[in-house]
């Protein structure tokens, strides 16, 4: 049995009910104490209140005072020593993204270890696109993006790889377009970066990307895949800017796959159509 059992209010179950018994001939105890007045508890309950306001006003201002002590370099970026910051996840480095685009490419970058990192990114993104299947667009990038003393090695070492026998080994026509019907899907998205080693006029920086890669047609034999890979930089200051002097991939870091649902031909044609990609900016 549980306490209220034996009582008519079974919502006191777990405390026992509670009788006032007055005992006899004792004297009268006068009239009840009444309870405090309406006025005397509002006056209680205001008082509460404004306290309470006073503590949040004084904590939001203790937050903003230690968040303008904070330093506006978030990210990854070198020190003056060579060493490395904490990188920072979505952090923004206070540069402002840059204003400006050359052929396409965005150019104009800071002459600092966040502007290396930013052009590197950016840099990643022009390398690992469609266009670079197409022989005119493709020096076009390389001469945008690329220093003068190692324009030419570059252009050679891309012609190369970028063949007519690759095209129709993952089957695009030999001019590096997809057949009718077919949609190429060839792009690179960076995930983070660092600078390595840096100094007034060259920086070496690792961009972290995932890549997306494949097909997307009812016919293709080369479906689009996803793929994780780091472009590691060397660039030098030139004419104002950052230029590449070489550049080299290394396969990962690469996270486990999730257990997500593989879309059909059709709609991943439609999402690389319809999504753009973005400028990237430390």
């Amino acid at each position: 049995m549980s306490y209220g059992d034996d009582y008519d209010d079974t919502r006191a179950r777990g405390v026992p009910a509670q009788t006032r018994t007055r005992l006899p001939d004792q004297p009268d105890p006068g009239p009840r104490r009444s309870g405090p007045s309406t006025g005397r508890s509002i006056g209680a309950i205001v008082c509460v209140v404004v306290l309470l306001l006073a503590a949040i006003v004084f904590a939001n201002q203790n937050r903003q005072d230690d968040g303008g002590e904070a330093s506006d370099d978030g990210g990854s970026s070198a020190t003056a020593d060579g060493g490395e910051d904490r990188a920072e996840s979505t952090a923004p480095s206070g540069q402002q993204p840059v204003d400006g685009s050359f052929n396409g490419i965005p150019t104009g970058y800071a002459q600092d270890a966040q502007g290396a990192q930013s052009a590197a990114a950016n840099y990643a993104v022009a390398l690992g696109g469609t266009e670079m299947f197409d022989p005119d667009r493709r020096r076009t990038i390389v001469e945008t993006i690329s220093s003068a003393t190692t324009r030419d090695e570059l252009m050679a070492g891309l012609d190369s790889d970028y063949s007519q026998d690759l095209n129709e080994r993952i089957g695009l026509n030999a001019d590096g377009t997809a057949p009718a019907g077919i949609t190429f899907v060839n792009r690179t998205l960076p995930v983070g970066s660092t600078t390595t080693a840096t100094t007034d006029t060259t920086a070496s920086v690792s961009v972290w990307c995932m890549g997306l890669f494949g097909l997307a047609g009812t016919d293709s034999q080369t479906p689009v895949r996803t793929s994780w890979f780091t472009l590691h930089f060397e660039l030098v200051w030139e004419d104002g800017d950052w230029k590449v002097l070489s550049t080299e991939q290394t396969e990962g870091p690469a996270p486990v796959n999730g257990d997500d649902v593989v879309s059909g031909a059709e709609e991943i044609a439609e999402a690389v159509e319809t999504y753009g990609g973005f400028t990237y900016a430390r």
